[in-house]
């Protein structure tokens, strides 16, 4: 039973098969169990493939089951129209553009199944990339909001500054008025005189200044403060927004790339491995001598062949002898001389009946 559907897809004719030897038959089951593990192989890989592009199993399934159909329709294609001949070289050459799409095949079937093997050491790559790509991110957006940021904080130290130079200004008034009182500066006069006075008002006028101006520049400072604040909530929820996409990089090409930067020498060995795998069929038939079955088929293509020369052959006799006996025929009818005068008196009739509905016509006109 196993045998039975292992020839099935290797394509054989089984008719033809039945009457060969048990070894011919074997040989076409091997070739026929090698193209549906292919399929299997293909399948698995392209359902492997279609679930990280959209993380959905029946989906994914549903893919790799058609392109595993369609590899194995291939497959079984390529093995059952090589046609064993008595030169190597033209059995190659008919088999190399079938050995170019084994190739094309075997690439596509492997590179899912080297993302699936590797998979560790890709997702490392992934992280590092993911890691580098955040880091990237968060400086576009502080960037973004840089000019905001450096000027809300200019005009925050610029109040600040404002504030401490009056703070300044108000102490070297007290000190001015403290070493007048105790006559160590100014007019060196112990007591509060006149001069006295006149400095401590500068310095009370100079207080309630930095006292109304301390007042306005920390409400504005507050409401700098907040803009600081919204600006930054602003900053991390764009890099919070932004994050999702970041984590999410991790899909087929993601993993081509990153497979790509990985050495390339284990990959190069697996798909090597399915290379031989898709190949083998073909390569197996072109190895393999002239069997029984490789015999009777050409021994049934000749028959075809050489009965359809002798269906040509007959046809073009067919042909040529009705051509000769009509023109006999012809020749002797036109030596009738009865036929002919018939002919004329009827040509006479339809003649004169053009001319009488040409004269009708023409005095109508008149």
């Amino acid at each position: 039973m196993l045998q039975q559907f292992f020839i099935l897809c290797s394509g054989a004719d089984k008719k033809l098969l039945e009457g060969c030897s048990d070894g011919e038959q074997t040989k076409f089951a091997g070739i026929g169990a090698t193209v549906f593990f292919t399929a299997v192989m293909a399948f698995i890989a392209a359902a492997y493939a279609l679930f990280t592009v959209f993380d959905s199993v029946y989906p994914a399934i549903a893919f790799g089951l058609v392109w595993g159909l369609l590899i194995f329709n291939l497959d079984r294609f390529i093995v059952s129209t090589i046609r064993k001949r008595d030169s190597f070289w033209s059995e190659f050459l008919q088999a190399t553009p079938r050995i170019a799409l084994a190739v094309i095949i075997a690439i596509v079937i492997s590179k899912p199944l080297e993302i699936k093997i590797f998979q560790k050491e890709i997702n490392t790559v992934l992280l590092k990339e993911k890691n580098a790509m955040a880091l990237n991110n968060k400086k576009e957006v502080a960037n973004y909001f840089k000019s905001d940021l450096d000027k809300n904080k200019a005009s925050t130290d610029s109040l600040k500054s404002a504030i401490a130079k009056k703070e300044k200004e108000v102490n070297t008034l007290y000190e001015t008025y403290i070493a007048e009182a105790e006559g160590t500066k100014g007019t060196f006069k112990l007591g509060k005189g006149p001069v006295f006075k006149e400095k401590i008002a500068k310095h009370n006028l100079a207080l309630q200044e930095l006292d109304t101006l301390r007042k306005n520049n920390l409400a504005k400072i507050a409401d700098n403060e907040k803009k600081a604040t919204a600006l930054q909530a602003d900053l991390d929820k764009k890099v919070t927004e932004t994050q999702p996409i970041i984590d999410g990089f991790d899909g087929l090409m993601a993993r081509i790339n990153a497979l790509d930067k990985l050495p390339r020498l284990p990959s190069l060995f697996i798909m090597l491995l399915f290379l031989a795998i898709e190949t083998s069929p073909i390569i197996a038939k072109l190895l393999s001598p002239k069997g029984e079955y490789d015999f009777k088929q050409e021994d049934a293509e000749m028959a075809i062949k050489t009965n359809l020369q002798q269906n040509n052959y007959q046809r073009d006799l067919l042909r040529k002898t009705d051509a000769g006996i009509y023109d006999n025929v012809y020749a002797e009818i036109a030596e009738d001389r009865e036929l002919h005068n018939y002919k004329k008196k009827k040509a006479i009739e339809l003649l004169e009946l053009q001319a009488d509905s040409f004269s009708v016509k023409q005095k109508g006109v008149m």
